[in-house]
């Protein structure tokens, strides 16, 4: 994949999700959003999918040179997390990378910004696949 990267965690999605949060979070990043995709789908279209969220990851000092170098580009921020069960005990975390998603800009100090946020990000990702020491900053 062009756009994203990720892991399987061989966890419950409830406990993917809480994992997920922990790392963003032990990487210096917040959780700004929190999408509940299985509800929606069960309100809006009266359909059952497994368990679905969609957490959007920020690190408020990135986002705001993005905005100062080409506010425009903001519209691109935060990073997407997709937290999904693949099956009960396997859990898939999909993370948008933000080198591909901002370079649409060309302008290369929001692409220098892509490039570090896809280092904190691999590191979030690898701090779940158990290849990365708690390290917290």
């Amino acid at each position: 994949m062009i756009y994203a990267f990720g892991v399987e965690l061989h966890l419950p999605f409830d406990e993917a999700v809480a994992q997920v949060q922990q790392a963003i979070q032990a990487e210096g990043l917040g959780v700004v959003s929190d999408v509940d995709v299985q509800s929606i789908i069960r309100n809006k279209l009266q359909e059952e999918i497994a368990p679905w969220r969609m957490l959007g990851a920020c690190a408020p000092g990135l986002a705001k040179r993005v905005m100062e170098a080409e506010p425009e580009a903001a519209a691109l921020l935060p990073c997407s997390v997709i937290v999904r069960e693949i099956k009960p005990g396997l859990t898939g975390v999909t993370f948008m990378d933000p080198e591909p998603v901002l370079a649409l800009t060309e302008n290369p100090a929001v692409i220098a910004v892509a490039r570090e946020a896809r280092e904190i990000i691999e590191r979030v990702r690898d701090r779940l696949s158990g290849q990365h020491p708690v390290n917290l900053m």
